[in-house]
């Protein structure tokens, strides 16, 4: 039985300094499906070429008869549903019964490379498999076909790929298998596709060349099983480690905080980081459309919703039925994973009964979130705004030639008026000329957590302080690991003192 290695080591990748001196390769799929990211001077740009095995024109054509017949044969519903090795074993048997049966001349290397090509594309997802096993892609995106599939790389950003789609119908068909892998349905009355695939990865496409000019199309919004840690951000400069230690304090003392910014700016990457900081034995409910939420502790009930099925909303159940419900399951910390409609009012009615709460809103700066808060189809009183305690705005940044992202401030909502305008305070702010991040030590936020809890501002700021400290002195020691820093964090929640002591801190 052939073997294919689905957890290869993740490679240390560099930051570039000159993207023209970019010159690196990487396994997708040992010992099979590789990555060459390269610069292209004919292009002018970085790209990304997936490697795989070259076949034949005979091993093309065995391979083409193959499948046919698989199609008639295989259960692909049963080998998903085994494990791994039970779907290779399946897979295997079946391809050498049609080889015999068909009296194919298949010597054993080309079976090897004919194995990998039948996991990709009866288990996989075809030519984008490589794609999906890729730790650093963020993102997929086929505009349609002629076109070069594009990836969002974690490095290296933007980057065309050597896959292109060549023919509508094969496109078509792919998008059908995309629907059914997330247990939707698209047809040319309802040519519009929007799921998430069993890993947990966004699926976003359209069926009909109706719909867009060049054909079928779709993105795939990749979900992270290993959400980034707050050292991971310390190290990607995403934010500073007294900012972090800010948000530590104050989702300890209970303040709701809401996380905004415009699309892939950050915003759920930076939610997961946060709730790093919850309280070991708080119980913490999530609500989200698409799961992209992944918390390091066991006392989490994680919701979805769930989408209709065909017309008339048969079996729909919103965000704002799920927030409703949650209340009743006694929920210390509430995230939400993006709010947008009429669900904002649920959350915020629990916020202003004690509730803390977590959530990502699109809006590019404080001012427009107040806006969109109070105006359809949210359409919340400055009452219930006001019960907002930070807002982080994340932002789409280029320093010194590379795209990245930046948390550009930290706002603390004052007062909100009757007539909308706001009293805001910004203690966090990010400078893009110099790429660093200035405090103001003056929150109004520890005021108010001051007068519930009896701890004076001063010896807030002062413990503030010194959790930065111990978050940088984390990021110095290479302490990136999800259960890793998971362990510190709670265990400084039992014993500060101990924890400080052992990484030699000076409070």
């Amino acid at each position: 039985m052939q073997k294919i290695n689905l957890n290869p080591a993740i490679p240390p990748l560099p930051k570039p300094i000159d993207k023209r001196k970019v010159d690196v390769r990487y396994m997708l799929l040992p010992p099979y499906a590789s990555v060459h990211i390269y610069w292209h001077d004919k292009l002018g740009e970085l790209v990304y070429e997936v490697e795989e095995p070259l076949l034949t024109n005979y091993e093309k054509s065995a391979l083409w008869k193959i499948e046919e017949a698989m199609l008639e044969l295989i259960n692909i519903n049963v080998a998903k549903d085994k494990d791994l090795n039970s779907v290779l074993e399946y897979i295997d048997k079946t391809a050498r019964l049609i080889i015999d049966e068909l009296n194919l001349k298949v010597r054993k290397d080309s079976y090897e490379k004919l194995f990998y090509y039948l996991f990709r594309d009866f288990i996989g997802y075809n030519e984008i498999d490589p794609l999906l096993r890729d730790y650093f892609i963020e993102d997929i995106e086929c505009n349609g076909v002629n076109t070069p599939v594009f990836i969002v790389h974690r490095i290296y950003r933007n980057l065309r790929t050597n896959i292109i789609f060549r023919d509508m119908e094969y496109l078509a068909s792919f998008v059908e298998k995309l629907a059914q892998r997330a247990g939707r349905y698209v047809s040319y009355a309802q040519p519009l596709l929007d799921g998430t695939l069993p890993d947990g990865s966004r699926v976003n496409a359209t069926y009909t060349k109706d719909v867009s000019s060049r054909g079928p199309t779709f993105t795939i919004r990749k979900f992270t099983k290993i959400p980034w840690t707050p050292t991971q951000l310390i190290a990607m400069n995403t934010l500073s480690p007294e900012m972090l230690a800010y948000f530590w304090l104050l989702i300890e003392h209970k303040s709701s905080i809401v996380v905004a910014g415009g699309t892939a700016s950050g915003k759920t990457t930076l939610l997961n980081a946060l709730a790093f900081f919850i309280p070991p034995e708080a119980r913490v409910v999530s609500i989200e459309d698409t799961r992209e939420i992944n918390l390091p502790r066991e006392n989490w009930l994680p919701a979805v919703a769930r989408t209709s099925i065909g017309v008339g909303k048969v079996g729909e159940v919103d965000l704002f039925d799920i927030l409703k419900s949650s209340f009743r399951q006694n929920p210390d910390y509430l995230i939400v994973g993006e709010v947008r409609g009429k669900e904002a009012f649920v959350l915020f009615q629990g916020m202003a009964s004690g509730h803390a709460s977590l959530s990502t809103i699109h809006a590019d700066s404080v001012e427009t979130l107040i806006r969109r808060l109070q105006t359809p189809p949210i359409n919340l009183s400055p009452t219930l705004v006001n019960t907002l305690d930070a807002v982080a705005v994340a932002t789409h940044a280029v320093v010194r030639g590379n795209e990245t992202r930046r948390i550009r401030e930290i706002t603390e909502i004052v007062n909100v008026n009757l007539d909308g305008t706001a009293l805001i305070n910004t203690p966090f702010r990010w400078d893009p000329h110099t790429d660093s991040f200035f405090i103001k030590f003056d929150s109004k936020v520890f005021e108010k957590i001051s007068l519930r809890t009896g701890i004076s501002v001063k010896d807030l700021q002062k413990e503030m302080m010194t959790r930065a400290k111990l978050l940088f002195e984390l990021y110095k020691r290479r302490v990136f690991g999800f259960d890793e820093v998971g362990k510190v964090i709670n265990a400084y929640y039992k014993n500060p003192a101990q924890v400080i002591y052992s990484f030699n801190i000076s409070p």
